[in-house]
């Protein structure tokens, strides 16, 4: 369905643009249907300009973005708007996606204005309360308020409900759990679970590594722009590679261990992670297949993070 093919993004920067900065380098995966995707990185990393590309809102550099066998890049018009009606996306914060001074229902009409305007009042009130009912809201407690009288929780499940008034087929779900609280992000999470098992291909951009392996089939990480690691998630997860993954892994608080013993733990962590070290990244950018799909990026070091 989604496939992302040597992807690159580069910004001008420095002195009347004369450098270039590659947010976004060499990166290959795809998404097919029913699947859940996590890509998962620090902080500015490229994971939302990743997102932001499959979205067209940002241009690719160098590479291509391929959906149903087209390239996005060249969509304009009409043919854009089709692609928008199968591919959507909903992002971290819910409030800045709604206009204060509007009631928070206008991202419905607005839609309806673009997509649904052949349908009758009554046809349209229908098909509005059926996606508010598979994202678990009540019409009555949601429509005709303001974002400022609604939860972020149920602003951002109206954004879940208003992509799937279109019937999508893909959602670039771009860190959507970071601004909930606990007892709201269980049901988030379980709303996607429902909407891949109704074939709904999602990308999860997170950088918290238990949501990812919560929800993913498979899984990314990337680092520095570049995807130093991928495969099936129980594998990703089970048996990391690359040293990145496993600082990564290394870096997560367990409830059972003193911060002493975690600390610890972190001081023997595999070596070349310090940047200018050995193995501090890719070597070539190429992934390399260590085990049934479970694909690691070269690197260098002592060998007690190789590829086995």
């Amino acid at each position: 369905m989604l496939k992302v093919e040597t992807c690159c993004k580069a910004y001008r920067v420095g002195a009347f643009g004369g450098s270039e900065l590659l947010a976004v380098h060499d990166v290959s995966f795809e998404v097919a249907p029913g699947e859940v995707v996590a890509l998962i990185g620090e902080s500015g990393s490229g994971k939302s300009t990743i997102g932001k590309m499959i979205l067209r809102l940002l241009r690719v550099t160098r590479g291509s973005i391929v959906f149903d066998g087209g390239d996005i890049s060249s969509l304009q018009g009409r043919r854009l708007k089709e692609y928008y009606a199968d591919v959507q996306g909903v992002f971290q914060d819910p409030f800045s996606s709604y206009n204060p001074i509007f009631k928070a229902d206008r991202v419905f009409a607005m839609l309806r204005h673009e997509y649904f305007q052949g349908l009758s009042g009554a046809e349209w009130q229908s098909k509005l309360e059926k996606s508010l009912d598979a994202v678990s809201l009540n019409p009555a407690d949601v429509l005709n308020k303001y974002p400022h009288q609604l939860s972020g929780g149920q602003l951002q499940r109206m954004l879940i409900a208003r992509a799937l008034l279109l019937d999508i087929r893909l959602l670039v779900a771009d860190e959507i759990i970071s601004m909930l609280d606990a007892s709201t992000r269980i049901d988030v999470l379980n709303l996607l679970g429902d909407l891949k098992s109704r074939g709904l291909g999602i990308l999860f951009i997170t950088h918290d590594l238990n949501l990812g392996s919560y929800i993913s089939d498979r899984t990314m990480i990337l680092r520095s722009g570049a995807v130093v690691e991928l495969g099936a998630t129980q594998r990703v997860f089970g048996n990391p590679l690359h040293p990145y993954t496993r600082s990564l892994l290394a870096s997560v608080p367990q409830l059972h261990k003193t911060w002493r013993e975690q600390e610890a733990e972190l001081g023997a962590a595999p070596p070349g992670l310090d940047d200018g070290g050995p193995g501090a990244a890719a070597t070539g950018g190429k992934l390399v297949e260590a085990e049934d799909d479970h694909f690691v990026a070269a690197f260098s070091g002592d060998g007690a993070g190789a590829p086995r």
